[in-house]
């Protein structure tokens, strides 16, 4: 198939990392590689760039705010009323729209997001006339601009890549049953969960999470092979998991190397609002021996906030760690997203543990990362630790001024070896390669 015909609208929003971290995955489909921000693009309009403002300034706060004991809990629990997600059974209808989807739907009607769609359509018609292709598929990593599609005429197919593993009843139009819209799902259980609330079986599409190809390589996966190789190694120092399961291990990643390639290293990955950077100040503090003397190596992702790269260098001098920055402590800033998610990437190849919240993070233990779970925030958080405990890759971190003593004795004892072996075996990990197919060329996925 021409190159040309392999391309799309990817459309994702700048609130959080999430939605754009997910985008990022599937850049090579967009046009230019440029993913399109739907609440920040050139000539949107003012009323627009209002309402999409506004909401991305209120979940900031009420993350950070969180923090505020009592306070900050209930401010958080009356935001979070709003993305509830129902318990799963018993099985029933949940087509009924939510306040908060009348809310969306209201404002769609109302205009918003007609610009965007409408310059969309425009492009769309240009490119098609001048390459003779058909109508350009147009993908999404979040509901809202999948609905601004649907509600003005976008003339291709719509797809909706889902970014969690379990979803409130927001990611379905009011209309579910009656809606054109295609979604991708992270695992079984979004397929079913949509199917509650109401979508059509033709437009769900069960294809995994789209890691990074990166981290990958080819469908043969030999790049991920190569890097859980060497990550069993430290993960299994007295090798407990590899005497017991040498079998699982030859079948899914062959023979290891006789010796690794790099430090026991341990990635701290805070949310974009930054809220649990102080939290990662305990675990540095309570391992800062381990780190002096190169026991552990320590990457700390403070994302794109200038603010948490400068509390990382405070606290690490504090520490008395200044002398082991770029040496056995690392921080990745960039003040680009993509450039940050990029060198983000890299550092997984050679990360043998991830340390973070239970965002869409959580499926990247389909890399063969072993997950330490920091504290959720929201329902929707609490749900993804959920599915990460089902598949057996994450654990919940304990006490972090006690990191030194539980840390290194799961260590011992082969637990994250387990819980690597788990999330790479257990989790879908050609989730770019299954959206192109079904967005492309075969629907042999649905």
């Amino acid at each position: 198939m021409n190159s040309i015909n392999r391309k799309a609208w990817v459309v994702s929003i700048d609130m959080g990392y999430g939605h754009q971290r997910t985008a990022y995955t599937l850049r090579d489909f967009a046009f230019s590689g440029r993913v399109i921000r739907a609440n920040n693009y050139e000539g949107m309009p003012k009323e627009d760039k209002r309402i999409w403002h506004s909401t991305r300034e209120f979940y900031e706060f009420i993350s950070r705010f969180k923090k505020i004991p009592l306070a900050g809990d209930l401010a958080f629990s009356l935001f979070d009323r709003f993305q509830e997600i129902p318990s799963f059974y018993p099985k029933r209808d949940l087509s009924k729209p939510s306040l908060f989807l009348k809310r969306i739907s209201k404002m769609i009607k109302k205009g918003w997001g007609r610009d965007l769609i409408s310059k969309l359509k425009d492009r769309n018609s240009l490119i098609s006339s001048r390459f003779d292709r058909g109508e350009i598929p147009f993908i999404t990593t979040f509901f809202t601009p999948a609905f601004m599609a649907e509600s003005f005429n976008y003339p291709g197919e719509i797809f909706c890549v889902i970014c969690d593993a379990d979803i409130s009843r927001s990611w379905a139009p009011i209309l579910s049953s009656k809606s054109r819209i295609k979604y991708l799902a992270p695992n079984s259980w979004v397929v079913n969960r949509l199917k509650l609330y109401g979508v059509k079986d033709e437009n769900i599409f069960l294809t995994g999470f789209p890691l990074p190809t990166e981290n990958i390589g080819t469908e043969n996966m030999e790049l991920l092979k190569n890097d859980i190789s060497y990550r069993i190694l430290n993960l299994d120092p007295e090798a407990r998991y590899r005497h017991n399961y040498k079998f699982l291990i030859n079948e899914y990643i062959g023979d290891l190397p006789d010796l690794t390639d790099h430090p026991l290293t341990i990635l701290f990955s805070i949310g974009g609002a930054g809220s649990q950077k102080e939290l990662v100040a305990q675990y540095i503090k309570n391992l800062k021996e381990e780190i002096k003397n190169k026991k552990i190596k320590i990457i700390l992702s403070a994302g794109i906030r200038e603010e948490v790269k400068r509390y990382f260098l405070k606290i690490i001098t504090d520490f008395g760690l200044g002398k082991n920055v770029n040496d056995n402590i690392e921080i990745i800033f960039e003040k680009e997203i993509y450039d940050y998610f990029y060198e983000f990437n890299q550092r997984l190849k050679e990360t043998d543990i991830l340390w973070t919240k239970p965002s869409e993070l959580s499926f990247y233990c389909g890399l063969g990362l072993p997950i330490i779970i920091a504290p959720s925030i929201g329902s929707q958080e609490d749900l993804n630790r959920k599915w990460l405990l089902r598949t057996g890759a994450g654990i919940i971190e304990e006490d972090p001024k006690y990191a030194r003593e539980w840390l290194f004795d799961y260590i011992n004892s082969g637990r994250f070896a387990e819980a690597a072996m788990q999330g790479f075996i257990e989790t879908e990990k050609l989730g770019v390669y299954n959206i192109s197919k079904v967005c492309f060329g075969s629907n042999e996925n649905h």
